[in-house]
């Protein structure tokens, strides 16, 4: 049984990002319930709660874990990812600990969505940049390790079009609702507007 534990602790904290993400889906869909009982559920909430769990977990706690990771645990991250230890990764670190704190404080729902839009640029421009790193480590130096050539890139690749797509679906429709008048939540109305 302490083995079984053991194994699933590691797969979920080696793949935090997929298991953030997840978490973040069902953490909304229990917010969407919550927010169904009280009102009518509307396009603009269902996909504000996507967005703001996503910025919350996704972007907020993953890259709390990844300034952890990388500043605390160095040596450990260095040798997951294939790499030895430089003080670049304390650079990633600090790096990881303003995307988190720009996800929190995009997190709530009266935040504008230009806030929203503020707090997946810097990420996905990171990511991004993280997965071409990680594919010319693949090709030009063989590095297969988990850390490079593992889930990690693909999350590198997909996590930011999750989040600009939770965001381009919230705003579309919360213009949609508003224009026919319908807007089911008070906060989705002042946040596209701010």
């Amino acid at each position: 049984m302490e083995a079984a534990l053991t194994d699933v602790t590691t797969l979920l904290l080696s793949n935090f990002t997929v298991t953030l993400f997840v978490l973040g889906l069902i953490t909304a869909g229990i917010g969407m319930l919550r927010a169904r009982r009280r009102a009518r559920l509307t396009a603009s909430v269902v996909w504000g709660r996507l967005l703001d769990h996503f910025l919350l977990l996704s972007v907020g706690v993953s890259y709390l874990y990844n300034f952890v990771m990388h500043s605390v645990f160095g040596d450990f991250t260095a040798e997951i990812i294939g790499w030895d230890q430089s003080p670049f990764q304390l650079e990633v670190a600090f790096a990881s600990l303003g995307f988190a704190a720009v996800g929190f404080l995009a997190f709530p729902r009266r935040q504008g969505w230009m806030v929203k839009l503020a707090a997946l640029v810097g990420p996905a421009l990171f990511l991004w940049g993280a997965a071409g790193g990680h594919i010319h480590q693949l090709i030009t130096a063989g590095n297969e390790a988990q850390g490079n050539a593992g889930s990690i890139l693909y999350t590198d690749i997909l996590m930011p079009l999750a989040g600009f797509l939770f965001l381009w679906r919230f705003v579309v429709a919360t213009r949609r609702e508003r224009a026919a008048g319908e807007v089911g939540d008070a906060v989705a109305a002042e946040t596209i507007g701010a």
